[in-house]
């Protein structure tokens, strides 16, 4: 260092002196420098948005033709105020099977027509039922004679056979008197009259024997009859019966089917009447007719277009805003958001929004489990009672621009992780006091 003394400029160099001041401004602002890194600072999450409406009810919506037809008359116009129940427009018919004005009267004409047929199917139930009951009468009644006929048969079967019996006991016993008479007139002790008057009984028992079992075989043959007679009663009957019930199963299903018909007559004419009142289709809120989707007059729209879009009056604005799905760990319901509305000044300092001006608080109510077509999760924020009340003059669609806050963390912590690309720390919330998971 000594050979460079020769020079004048380190000899200058040398001889000068630090000033005083500027070692105080040095320490000084390496002071305030440490200071500043030791101050808080508030991390946050910046998302963009835009301001819809809390309840579903309350967001803007389209109101769409629930029938088809074509456009006659505009009853409003765009920007104007209805209210609930008020017509918008008015459509008319283009399908054939509905342009018939007298339609729903012809339906009910038709459907009483049914509703008499009907009445005369049950009439032929009913008169089927009493000929049916009077069939099952007659059978007992007819059942009874030919079962007490079969009795009688039976007890003069016995009674004939007992005849029949003791004829041929008389016989045998004429027998035996004609053979004794025979051995005694063999004998000489016997006159021949008398054993010709013997014969002669022999032949009139034998006649009456021969009677007798004819008789007896008829009344066989009676009975016979008779039984034969129970069953072809039973048969006959029956088959009467089943044919009335086979003509009375036809009328019952004649009946359905026309109470078939007058139910859907009856489903036709509520639909009819209930599709003539989508003619008009009116305001299902009080709001502003925010753009006519439709134009003119005489365009035919289908079943379901969109004919105009309505804003309804009465919002309670919140915010939906778009975030990351890096940043989706570190939202929580509750979160305290900064909301900065476009068309509001304002000055934002990012790190401490407590000296931010121009912005307004939020509470997050809610956020999204399923990614979006943007690929970034919705998160819904409502207005802060315990803040300042939102700009009245808000509109739907208006964009946002929105802070969630987060940890606070010193300056020079916060300077480190924007240095390294760290994202915000991961917390959780505090649960207020007196508040716990136990049960």
């Amino acid at each position: 260092m000594n050979r460079f003394k020769q020079y004048a400029s380190v000899q200058l160099l040398e001889t000068k002196k630090t000033s005083k001041a500027l070692l105080k401004v040095l320490y000084w602002a390496l002071g305030i420098l440490v200071i500043v890194v030791l101050l808080p600072w508030t991390q946050t999450i910046s998302s963009a948005g835009n301001v819809t409406a809390l309840s579903p009810n309350n967001r803007p919506q389209t109101i769409n033709a629930i029938i088809g037809g074509r456009i006659e008359k505009w009853y409003v116009q765009e920007g104007q105020f209805v209210h609930k129940g008020d017509t918008i427009v008015y459509l008319s018919e283009t399908k054939s099977e509905y342009m018939d004005p007298n339609l729903i009267v012809r339906t009910e004409e038709q459907m009483k027509s049914k509703e008499n047929s009907a009445g005369s199917y049950m009439n032929k139930v009913q008169a089927l039922d009493g000929q049916i009951d009077a069939l099952i009468d007659s059978r007992m009644y007819k059942l009874q004679q030919a079962e007490n006929k079969v009795r009688q048969g039976k007890l003069k079967v016995v009674s004939d056979s007992m005849d029949y019996r003791a004829l041929e006991k008389q016989l045998d016993i004429a027998m035996k008197q004609y053979t004794r008479t025979e051995e005694l007139n063999n004998q000489g002790l016997k006159s021949t009259v008398d054993l010709e008057n013997k014969r002669l009984k022999v032949q009139e028992m034998e006649a009456k024997v021969v009677s007798a079992e004819n008789k007896l075989l008829t009344t066989r043959n009676e009975l016979i009859n008779a039984k034969t007679e129970l069953s072809s009663i039973s048969a006959d009957y029956q088959d009467k019966i089943s044919k009335s019930e086979s003509e009375k199963s036809s009328a019952l299903s004649g009946l359905y089917e026309v109470e078939a018909t007058v139910t859907k007559m009856q489903n036709d004419i509520a639909n009819y009447s209930i599709r003539a009142g989508y003619y008009y289709v009116t305001a299902p809120q009080d709001g502003y007719i925010s753009q006519a989707l439709k134009n003119g007059v005489g365009e035919t729209v289908k079943e379901g277009s969109p004919l105009v879009s309505i804003v309804p009056s009465l919002s309670d604005f919140a915010v939906e805003m778009f975030v990351e799905p890096i940043d989706l760990p570190l939202m929580h319901v509750g979160n305290k958001v900064r909301v900065q509305f476009d068309g509001w000044p304002a000055i934002v300092f990012s790190g401490w929004p407590n000296v931010s001006y121009g912005t307004y608080g939020g509470k997050v109510v809610a956020i999204d489990n399923f990614i979006g077509e943007n690929g970034k999760y919705r998160v819904l924020v409502a207005p802060d009672p315990k803040d300042h009340k939102w700009p009245k003059a808000l509109r739907m669609g208006v964009a946002v621009k929105s802070m969630t806050l987060l940890k606070d963390v010193p300056i020079w912590y916060e300077l480190w992780r924007k240095i390294n690309g760290f994202p915000p720390n991961y917390y959780t919330p505090k649960k207020p006091a007196g508040k716990s998971d136990k049960k």
